[in-house]
Protein backbone atom coordinates (compact mmCIF):
# COMPACT_ATOMS: atom_id res chain seq x y z
CA UNK A 1 0.00 0.00 0.00
CA UNK A 2 2.26 2.55 1.02
CA UNK A 3 4.74 1.91 -2.10
CA UNK A 4 2.54 2.91 -4.29
CA UNK A 5 3.24 6.61 -6.31
CA UNK A 6 1.59 9.62 -4.76
CA UNK A 7 1.94 11.06 -8.25
CA UNK A 8 -0.50 8.46 -9.96
CA UNK A 9 -2.74 8.31 -7.29
CA UNK A 10 -3.28 12.00 -7.59
CA UNK A 11 -4.04 11.22 -11.26
CA UNK A 12 -6.41 8.00 -10.59
CA UNK A 13 -7.98 10.74 -8.50
CA UNK A 14 -8.87 13.29 -10.89
CA UNK A 15 -9.86 10.94 -13.14
CA UNK A 16 -12.72 9.57 -10.83
CA UNK A 17 -13.51 12.63 -9.35
CA UNK A 18 -14.29 13.99 -12.42
CA UNK A 19 -16.29 11.03 -13.00
CA UNK A 20 -17.56 10.81 -9.57
CA UNK A 21 -21.44 12.42 -8.61
CA UNK A 22 -21.79 16.18 -7.68
CA UNK A 23 -23.99 14.84 -4.49
CA UNK A 24 -23.20 12.46 -2.37
CA UNK A 25 -26.90 11.30 -1.82
CA UNK A 26 -26.21 9.08 0.98
CA UNK A 27 -25.28 11.67 3.03
CA UNK A 28 -27.58 13.83 1.84
CA UNK A 29 -30.58 11.19 2.95
CA UNK A 30 -28.95 10.96 5.77
CA UNK A 31 -29.22 14.30 7.05
CA UNK A 32 -32.66 14.67 5.73
CA UNK A 33 -33.40 11.58 7.85
CA UNK A 34 -31.61 13.08 10.84
CA UNK A 35 -33.48 16.31 11.00
CA UNK A 36 -36.72 14.70 10.53
CA UNK A 37 -36.00 12.26 13.13
CA UNK A 38 -35.35 15.22 15.68
CA UNK A 39 -38.24 17.32 14.76
CA UNK A 40 -40.47 14.27 14.98
CA UNK A 41 -39.48 13.11 17.96
CA UNK A 42 -39.73 16.91 19.24
CA UNK A 43 -42.82 17.83 18.00
CA UNK A 44 -44.44 14.61 17.77
CA UNK A 45 -43.18 12.16 20.87
CA UNK A 46 -42.71 14.58 23.33
CA UNK A 47 -46.04 15.62 24.17
CA UNK A 48 -47.09 11.90 25.04
CA UNK A 49 -43.85 10.14 25.93
CA UNK A 50 -41.45 13.13 26.92
CA UNK A 51 -38.95 10.61 28.25
CA UNK A 52 -38.48 8.81 25.11
CA UNK A 53 -38.48 11.67 22.78
CA UNK A 54 -35.91 13.37 24.63
CA UNK A 55 -33.35 9.94 24.69
CA UNK A 56 -34.66 10.15 20.54
CA UNK A 57 -33.47 13.71 20.06
CA UNK A 58 -29.99 12.91 22.03
CA UNK A 59 -29.31 10.04 19.32
CA UNK A 60 -30.50 12.38 16.85
CA UNK A 61 -27.60 14.82 17.89
CA UNK A 62 -25.17 12.47 18.19
CA UNK A 63 -25.57 11.63 14.36
CA UNK A 64 -25.85 15.28 13.68
CA UNK A 65 -22.14 15.88 15.28
CA UNK A 66 -20.92 12.70 13.36
CA UNK A 67 -22.38 14.34 9.99
CA UNK A 68 -20.40 17.59 10.65
CA UNK A 69 -17.70 15.83 11.03
CA UNK A 70 -18.13 14.18 7.59
CA UNK A 71 -18.98 17.59 6.09
CA UNK A 72 -15.53 18.75 7.48
CA UNK A 73 -14.03 16.12 5.40
CA UNK A 74 -15.71 17.24 1.71
CA UNK A 75 -18.92 15.61 2.08
CA UNK A 76 -21.90 15.56 0.43
CA UNK A 77 -20.76 17.83 -2.30
CA UNK A 78 -17.95 19.77 -3.75
CA UNK A 79 -19.00 23.00 -2.44
CA UNK A 80 -17.68 23.79 1.25
CA UNK A 81 -20.13 26.29 2.20
CA UNK A 82 -23.12 24.58 1.24
CA UNK A 83 -22.06 21.56 3.17
CA UNK A 84 -21.97 24.12 6.25
CA UNK A 85 -25.34 25.42 5.40
CA UNK A 86 -26.56 21.65 5.59
CA UNK A 87 -25.04 21.53 8.98
CA UNK A 88 -26.18 24.81 10.38
CA UNK A 89 -28.17 24.54 12.49
CA UNK A 90 -26.00 23.44 15.70
CA UNK A 91 -28.91 20.46 17.43
CA UNK A 92 -25.73 19.69 19.60
CA UNK A 93 -25.92 23.24 20.95
CA UNK A 94 -22.32 23.69 22.39
CA UNK A 95 -19.75 23.85 19.37
CA UNK A 96 -19.35 25.80 16.46
CA UNK A 97 -18.99 24.44 13.47
CA UNK A 98 -16.10 26.66 12.18
CA UNK A 99 -13.87 25.77 15.34
CA UNK A 100 -14.62 22.43 15.32
CA UNK A 101 -13.45 22.04 11.97
CA UNK A 102 -10.27 24.08 12.40
CA UNK A 103 -9.31 22.00 15.14
CA UNK A 104 -10.18 18.51 14.13
CA UNK A 105 -8.32 19.18 10.63
CA UNK A 106 -5.16 20.00 12.97
CA UNK A 107 -5.59 16.85 14.86
CA UNK A 108 -5.36 15.13 11.24
CA UNK A 109 -1.68 16.03 11.65
CA UNK A 110 -0.52 12.30 12.83
CA UNK A 111 2.84 13.00 13.27
CA UNK A 112 1.55 15.06 16.48
CA UNK A 113 -1.68 12.79 17.66
CA UNK A 114 -1.85 12.89 21.42
CA UNK A 115 0.29 15.91 21.43
CA UNK A 116 -0.71 17.72 24.54
CA UNK A 117 -0.28 21.34 22.59
CA UNK A 118 -0.44 20.16 19.24
CA UNK A 119 -3.39 18.10 19.18
CA UNK A 120 -6.19 20.34 20.30
CA UNK A 121 -8.48 16.13 20.59
CA UNK A 122 -6.20 14.93 22.72
CA UNK A 123 -6.79 13.63 26.37
CA UNK A 124 -3.35 13.93 27.43
CA UNK A 125 -2.07 16.66 29.68
CA UNK A 126 1.83 17.78 29.53
CA UNK A 127 3.62 16.57 32.89
CA UNK A 128 4.35 19.88 34.18
CA UNK A 129 0.76 21.10 34.13
CA UNK A 130 -0.62 18.01 36.03
CA UNK A 131 1.92 18.37 38.39
CA UNK A 132 0.92 22.06 39.47
CA UNK A 133 -3.09 20.75 38.87
CA UNK A 134 -5.19 21.12 41.74
CA UNK A 135 -6.44 17.93 43.68
CA UNK A 136 -9.60 17.78 42.36
CA UNK A 137 -9.39 18.61 39.30
CA UNK A 138 -6.97 15.51 38.92
CA UNK A 139 -9.28 13.19 40.18
CA UNK A 140 -11.84 14.24 37.35
CA UNK A 141 -8.99 14.11 35.05
CA UNK A 142 -8.60 10.30 36.20
CA UNK A 143 -11.86 9.61 36.07
CA UNK A 144 -12.65 10.87 32.85
CA UNK A 145 -10.08 8.12 31.38
CA UNK A 146 -12.17 5.55 32.46
CA UNK A 147 -15.23 4.68 30.08
CA UNK A 148 -18.08 5.28 32.24
CA UNK A 149 -16.29 8.31 33.53
CA UNK A 150 -15.94 9.70 29.87
CA UNK A 151 -19.53 9.45 29.77
CA UNK A 152 -20.81 11.01 32.83
CA UNK A 153 -18.64 13.50 33.60
CA UNK A 154 -16.81 14.07 29.80
CA UNK A 155 -19.39 15.89 28.35
CA UNK A 156 -18.80 19.03 30.96
CA UNK A 157 -15.10 19.06 31.15
CA UNK A 158 -15.19 18.41 27.56
CA UNK A 159 -17.52 21.65 26.62
CA UNK A 160 -15.81 24.11 29.65
CA UNK A 161 -12.73 23.33 28.40
CA UNK A 162 -12.97 24.21 25.23
CA UNK A 163 -15.23 27.17 25.39
CA UNK A 164 -12.36 29.07 27.96
CA UNK A 165 -9.78 28.02 25.07
CA UNK A 166 -12.17 29.40 22.43
CA UNK A 167 -12.69 32.98 24.67
CA UNK A 168 -9.64 33.45 25.69
CA UNK A 169 -8.91 33.41 21.63
CA UNK A 170 -11.71 35.80 21.36
CA UNK A 171 -10.36 38.30 23.73
CA UNK A 172 -7.25 38.29 22.27
CA UNK A 173 -9.22 38.93 19.06
CA UNK A 174 -9.13 36.08 16.52
CA UNK A 175 -11.21 37.42 13.93
CA UNK A 176 -11.86 33.49 12.80
CA UNK A 177 -12.73 32.15 16.31
CA UNK A 178 -15.29 35.51 16.44
CA UNK A 179 -16.18 34.52 13.28
CA UNK A 180 -17.39 31.19 14.02
CA UNK A 181 -18.96 31.79 17.19
CA UNK A 182 -21.04 34.84 15.45
CA UNK A 183 -22.09 32.32 12.93
CA UNK A 184 -22.35 29.60 16.02
CA UNK A 185 -25.19 32.09 17.87
CA UNK A 186 -27.18 32.85 14.46
CA UNK A 187 -27.64 29.00 13.93
CA UNK A 188 -28.21 28.50 17.55
CA UNK A 189 -31.16 31.00 18.42
CA UNK A 190 -33.27 29.79 16.10
CA UNK A 191 -32.70 26.13 17.22
CA UNK A 192 -33.42 27.15 20.60
CA UNK A 193 -36.14 29.08 19.97
CA UNK A 194 -37.78 25.76 17.56
CA UNK A 195 -37.29 23.30 20.71
CA UNK A 196 -38.95 25.86 23.29
CA UNK A 197 -41.66 27.49 21.32
CA UNK A 198 -42.72 24.89 18.76
CA UNK A 199 -41.99 22.07 20.88
CA UNK A 200 -42.92 23.21 24.28
CA UNK A 201 -39.13 21.62 25.61
CA UNK A 202 -37.73 23.92 28.06
CA UNK A 203 -34.31 24.82 27.05
CA UNK A 204 -32.82 23.87 30.22
CA UNK A 205 -34.30 20.44 29.58
CA UNK A 206 -33.53 20.34 26.25
CA UNK A 207 -29.52 21.18 27.27
CA UNK A 208 -29.57 18.83 30.22
CA UNK A 209 -31.38 15.84 28.22
CA UNK A 210 -30.66 15.84 24.49
CA UNK A 211 -27.44 17.50 23.70
CA UNK A 212 -25.70 16.03 26.82
CA UNK A 213 -26.54 12.64 26.45
CA UNK A 214 -25.70 13.48 22.15
CA UNK A 215 -21.84 14.17 23.56
CA UNK A 216 -21.98 11.03 25.87
CA UNK A 217 -23.37 9.25 22.79
CA UNK A 218 -19.59 10.01 20.81
CA UNK A 219 -17.73 9.57 23.92
CA UNK A 220 -18.00 6.22 23.62
CA UNK A 221 -16.24 6.37 20.08
CA UNK A 222 -14.00 9.14 21.22
CA UNK A 223 -13.20 7.38 24.24
CA UNK A 224 -10.41 4.77 23.04
CA UNK A 225 -9.65 6.73 19.18
CA UNK A 226 -6.25 7.41 20.05
CA UNK A 227 -2.94 6.32 22.23
CA UNK A 228 0.29 7.46 22.21
CA UNK A 229 2.62 5.14 20.14
CA UNK A 230 5.94 5.89 19.02
CA UNK A 231 4.86 4.96 15.56
CA UNK A 232 1.84 7.17 14.32
CA UNK A 233 0.24 4.76 12.85
CA UNK A 234 -0.43 2.84 15.82
CA UNK A 235 -1.99 5.65 18.12
CA UNK A 236 -5.50 5.29 15.98
CA UNK A 237 -7.88 2.42 16.82
CA UNK A 238 -9.67 0.30 15.00
CA UNK A 239 -13.39 -1.40 16.14
CA UNK A 240 -14.03 -3.95 13.70
CA UNK A 241 -17.70 -3.97 14.54
CA UNK A 242 -20.45 -1.88 17.01
CA UNK A 243 -24.34 -1.98 16.50
CA UNK A 244 -23.37 1.87 17.02
CA UNK A 245 -21.15 2.06 13.54
CA UNK A 246 -24.15 3.38 11.69
CA UNK A 247 -24.99 5.93 14.24
CA UNK A 248 -20.88 7.10 14.33
CA UNK A 249 -20.64 6.89 10.40
CA UNK A 250 -18.45 3.81 10.33
CA UNK A 251 -15.50 6.04 12.46
CA UNK A 252 -14.96 2.62 14.79
CA UNK A 253 -12.62 2.26 11.46
CA UNK A 254 -11.12 5.30 12.84
CA UNK A 255 -7.50 4.18 11.94
CA UNK A 256 -9.00 3.69 7.93
CA UNK A 257 -10.30 7.54 8.34
CA UNK A 258 -7.23 8.83 9.42
CA UNK A 259 -5.18 7.48 6.23
CA UNK A 260 -8.42 8.26 4.00
CA UNK A 261 -9.90 11.39 5.70
CA UNK A 262 -12.01 12.01 2.55
CA UNK A 263 -13.10 8.81 2.00
CA UNK A 264 -17.20 8.99 2.55
CA UNK A 265 -18.42 7.15 5.72
CA UNK A 266 -20.43 4.38 3.12
CA UNK A 267 -17.40 3.25 1.68
CA UNK A 268 -15.06 2.85 5.08
CA UNK A 269 -16.37 -0.73 6.08
CA UNK A 270 -15.37 -2.12 2.13
CA UNK A 271 -12.19 -0.11 2.37
CA UNK A 272 -11.47 -1.87 5.78
CA UNK A 273 -12.68 -5.45 4.36
CA UNK A 274 -10.19 -5.03 1.23
CA UNK A 275 -7.12 -5.51 3.11
CA UNK A 276 -7.99 -6.14 6.85
CA UNK A 277 -4.98 -7.96 7.68
CA UNK A 278 -2.81 -5.02 6.33
CA UNK A 279 -5.03 -2.29 7.92
CA UNK A 280 -4.29 -4.14 11.06
CA UNK A 281 -0.50 -4.72 10.81
CA UNK A 282 -0.10 -0.87 9.87
CA UNK A 283 -1.78 0.15 13.33
CA UNK A 284 0.03 -2.37 15.50
CA UNK A 285 -2.46 -4.72 16.17
CA UNK A 286 -4.33 -1.46 18.01
CA UNK A 287 -7.92 -3.45 17.31
CA UNK A 288 -10.86 -4.25 19.68
CA UNK A 289 -13.72 -6.43 18.36
CA UNK A 290 -16.42 -4.13 19.67
CA UNK A 291 -16.92 -1.51 22.09
CA UNK A 292 -18.54 -3.91 24.46
CA UNK A 293 -15.00 -4.92 24.71
CA UNK A 294 -13.58 -1.79 25.62
CA UNK A 295 -16.23 -1.44 28.23
CA UNK A 296 -15.26 -4.59 29.96
CA UNK A 297 -11.72 -3.50 29.95
CA UNK A 298 -12.04 0.00 31.26
CA UNK A 299 -15.42 1.30 32.41
CA UNK A 300 -13.78 1.36 36.03
CA UNK A 301 -10.23 1.85 35.06
CA UNK A 302 -8.39 4.26 33.40
CA UNK A 303 -7.18 3.03 29.73
CA UNK A 304 -4.43 6.04 30.00
CA UNK A 305 -2.64 8.04 31.88
CA UNK A 306 -3.24 11.90 32.23
CA UNK A 307 -0.11 13.20 32.01
CA UNK A 308 1.72 12.08 28.46
CA UNK A 309 3.95 9.17 29.24
CA UNK A 310 6.54 10.62 26.60
CA UNK A 311 6.10 14.00 25.19
CA UNK A 312 5.97 17.24 26.75
CA UNK A 313 7.60 16.19 30.06
CA UNK A 314 9.32 19.12 30.95
CA UNK A 315 7.53 21.81 29.19
CA UNK A 316 4.57 23.62 29.21
CA UNK A 317 3.85 26.52 26.00
CA UNK A 318 0.71 27.18 24.29
CA UNK A 319 -0.31 25.02 21.86
CA UNK A 320 1.26 25.86 18.05
CA UNK A 321 -1.06 26.69 14.76
CA UNK A 322 -0.57 23.53 13.05
CA UNK A 323 -1.44 23.70 9.03
CA UNK A 324 -3.37 20.41 8.19
CA UNK A 325 -1.63 18.46 5.61
CA UNK A 326 -2.77 18.38 1.90
CA UNK A 327 -5.23 15.76 1.43
CA UNK A 328 -5.53 13.22 -1.43
CA UNK A 329 -8.96 11.66 -1.73
CA UNK A 330 -8.36 8.02 -2.12
CA UNK A 331 -11.98 6.93 -1.71
CA UNK A 332 -13.45 6.21 -4.82
CA UNK A 333 -10.72 3.57 -6.23
CA UNK A 334 -9.87 2.15 -3.00
CA UNK A 335 -12.45 -0.47 -4.03
CA UNK A 336 -11.02 -1.52 -6.96
CA UNK A 337 -8.38 -3.43 -6.02
CA UNK A 338 -5.55 -0.40 -6.56
CA UNK A 339 -3.37 -0.28 -3.97
CA UNK A 340 -3.86 2.70 -1.71
CA UNK A 341 -1.46 4.93 -0.29
CA UNK A 342 -1.08 4.94 3.31
CA UNK A 343 1.33 7.97 3.90
CA UNK A 344 -1.09 10.69 2.77
CA UNK A 345 -3.27 12.17 5.35
CA UNK A 346 -5.30 15.06 5.98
Amino acid sequence: MSNFSIDRSGQLFRRRRRRSLKVEWPTLSLLIACYSLWAAAGYLLYPAYPIFALVVMGVAVALHSSLQHEVLHGHPTRNARLNEALVFAPLGIFYPYRSYKRTHLQHHADERLTDPFDDPESYYRALKDWETMHGLLKLLLTWNNTMIGRLLIGPPLMVVGFTVSEWQKILKGDRKVILAWALHLAGLLPTLMVVSLLFGIPVWIYLGIPAYLGISIIGIRSYCEHQWSEQPDGRTIIVEKSVLAPLFLYNNLHFVHHKLPSAAWYKLPALYRARRAEWQRMNEGYVFANYFDVFRAFAFRAKEPVAHPVLRRNDAVPMADVAPQKQIDLADYGLSGIAVPTDVTA
